[in-house]
């Protein structure tokens, strides 16, 4: 009992860091400000002006949600936890929350001539947040360390599988958007079709029998 509660500890703080980041992401949008009396059409230029900030927050709100989805199905699998667990925990958490940098230099500079590198900072951070994921898994399955006795191998080995293939496409993603740069978000983009089908609640663990 005292490992469950030990286990929810850290998935509840881990909760609300994601809810942090997720929430700090909508404070780039800035509200449209000029010297003079703003008529109606000038507002609503300003407003569809800001295109990019849109974007970019839609990007980066889905890929967190995404993120905190899988988190949330990859602890139902764990019995226990270490400390090395806690600190692979801490480092995906740190990369998390950095998320909202990048998403501001995305909405800055993602219409400008500065694409390519806006675009590169934003898949490189993925790059970190996918490493993040493959040591956390790593930390808890290897040599079933920390899941529980019913998950079976071929389960572990398929969530190996899909993170190992994730980091390998953000990698690409990132050489990728360094020479064009809407290519490179788009590879990021379509690996959220990945983590959708990865859905731990779907997954039924395979008891053993002894």
């Amino acid at each position: 009992m005292s490992n469950e509660k030990e286990t929810s500890r850290v998935e509840a703080f881990s909760d609300g860091v994601f809810a942090i980041a997720i929430t700090l992401l909508i404070l780039e949008i800035k509200v449209p400000r000029i010297e003079t009396a703003m008529t109606n059409g000038q507002l609503l230029n300003s407003l569809l002006n800001l295109w990019p900030s849109y974007f970019a927050f839609i990007l980066s709100f889905s890929a967190v949600l995404i993120m905190w989805i899988n988190h949330h199905g990859f602890f139902k699998y764990l019995r226990t936890i270490n400390t090395q667990f806690l600190y692979a925990n801490g480092f995906l958490l740190l990369m998390v929350t950095f998320i909202p940098f990048p998403t501001a230099v995305l909405a800055e500079h993602i219409n400008s001539t500065a694409a390519n590198t806006a675009s590169g900072f934003y898949c490189g951070s993925m790059v970190m947040i996918g490493f993040g994921y493959n040591l956390l898994w790593f930390t808890a399955a290897n040599k079933r360390a920390l899941v529980k006795d019913e998950i079976s191998n071929e389960l572990i080995i398929k969530i190996r599988n899909a993170y190992w293939f994730g980091f390998g496409v953000y990698v690409i993603s990132f050489v990728v958007s360094c020479f064009y740069a809407l290519a490179g978000l788009l590879m990021c983009i379509s690996l959220w079709i990945l983590w959708i089908v990865l859905d731990y609640s779907k997954t039924k663990p395979k008891h053993t029998h002894h």
